[in-house]
């Protein structure tokens, strides 16, 4: 039995997502991850399927630094097109010159802005899903990367607030389109919740309503493509971000084109055995070590993405160990050649991927929730905070 034939996915025949001048045939967003969508990952995701693939998040003062590990992670291999970059940062002026330096010297086709980071390092500076709380900054820093980022499109990634009780989503959205920014995106989940329970497609619903001139994206909970075509339907959003649910599974925005795109995007359907997967394994390790420029880096880069590939797999744990200790990629040859093959297990290779972690209170500077407007100290503390994040 073939994976589309086990999962079966329904097909929505999609309009083209258009992000500022930016078309795209399949309405499809991978989702910045730290330390997982370098250019490797990118280009072998790319390699499946189609739309738009984002880079992991970059610190602004560290680019306006030209921080040498930041300057490297703005780097794009001469296939991605279109190539996009994911900006964090709490100081408008700073984000406005980094996003100037990407603009001059033509580093990017598109750039996200992230307002949805829940780590506690972001937001307990006001950075990330805090920082649309002070709805005037967040509209600043809007406002002047748009006019610094010219005719490249800009857009806003965010979540549904800090928590329950202090919800900024409807209003960032509004925000974030009366400044002019291409599109937004949101993941329906608080800060609080980080990755926990489940997706409150609803918000994303509510989010269209309310923002009507620009695409709305929904993120949150697509482990499949016919998760996908289900948040769609069920919440008239014009695209979907796609994160978690690709670790180990690359081969997700084929079957993403397959069900949202036009007859010219849409992928060859995967047999997903178990020589299948390894094959995409053994690929990512190349292109890490391509992309490291050193094989121990890259193939040490690769054993976290271990138990995300053969998730349900008859993967015995001696070698899963043994992959998550490989230096070389003969090594992982190796290895990978004492496997057989065996069919798709399904269900079990299906649904959550990566840590789901459970609901915390956010982390915050103290009295962030007093007011929505921005003090004098605060201030001076997330500019501040611009500084403590440099490095990328």
């Amino acid at each position: 039995m073939t994976l589309a034939t086990a999962n079966a996915p329904a097909t929505r025949r999609a309009p083209a997502l258009r992000i500022g001048p930016i078309d795209l045939d399949v309405p499809v967003v991978l989702a910045p991850m730290a330390g997982i969508t370098n250019t490797a990952f990118r280009r072998l995701c790319r390699e499946y399927g189609a739309g738009l693939y984002v880079s992991e998040m970059i610190t602004s003062r560290a680019l306006v630094e030209r921080n040498a590990i930041t300057m490297r992670l703005i780097q794009h291999h001469e296939s991605e097109t279109p190539r996009s970059i994911q900006l964090y940062g709490v100081d408008p002026a700073t984000i406005a010159e980094a996003v100037r330096i990407i603009v001059a010297e033509d580093r990017a086709d598109h750039i996200d802005l992230n307002f949805g980071c829940p780590v506690p390092k972001v937001t307990r500076k006001g950075g990330g899903a805090a920082l649309p709380w002070k709805i005037g900054l967040f509209a600043d820093i809007v406002d002047r990367a748009v006019t610094a980022a010219g005719d490249v499109p800009l857009t806003v990634k965010m979540r549904k607030g800090i928590n329950r009780d202090h919800l900024t989503f409807l209003d960032a959205g509004r925000a974030a389109e009366d400044a002019g920014a291409a599109a937004v995106a949101l993941h329906a989940r608080t800060a609080s919740e980080y990755y926990s329970g489940h997706a409150d497609w609803s918000a994303i619903g509510e989010l269209k309503q309310a923002v009507t001139s620009i695409p709305v994206l929904g993120n949150g909970d697509i482990w499949s493509a016919d998760d996908a075509v289900r948040m769609m339907s069920e919440t008239g959003c014009d695209g979907v971000v796609v994160g978690r649910g690709c670790l180990g599974r690359p081969w997700l925005f084929g079957e993403l084109a397959d069900a949202l795109g036009p007859g010219t995007a849409r992928s060859p359907k995967v047999d997903a055995t178990l020589q299948f997967v390894a094959r995409a394994f053994r690929r990512h390790a190349q292109l890490l070590v391509e992309f490291f420029e050193d094989e121990d880096r890259g193939c040490k880069d690769i054993r976290k993405h271990v138990a995300w590939y053969f998730k349900g797999y008859p993967v015995g744990g001696e070698l899963r160990a043994a992959l998550a200790r490989a230096s070389s990629l003969q090594e992982i040859d190796d290895l990978l050649g004492t496997l057989g093959d065996a069919p798709y297990p399904g269900i079990g290779a299906e649904g959550q991927r990566g840590r789901a972690g459970s609901p915390k209170r956010t982390a915050l500077p103290e009295g962030w929730l007093d007011s929505r407007d921005i003090g004098a100290d605060t201030g001076d503390m997330m500019r501040g905070a611009e500084i403590e994040n440099s490095g990328g």
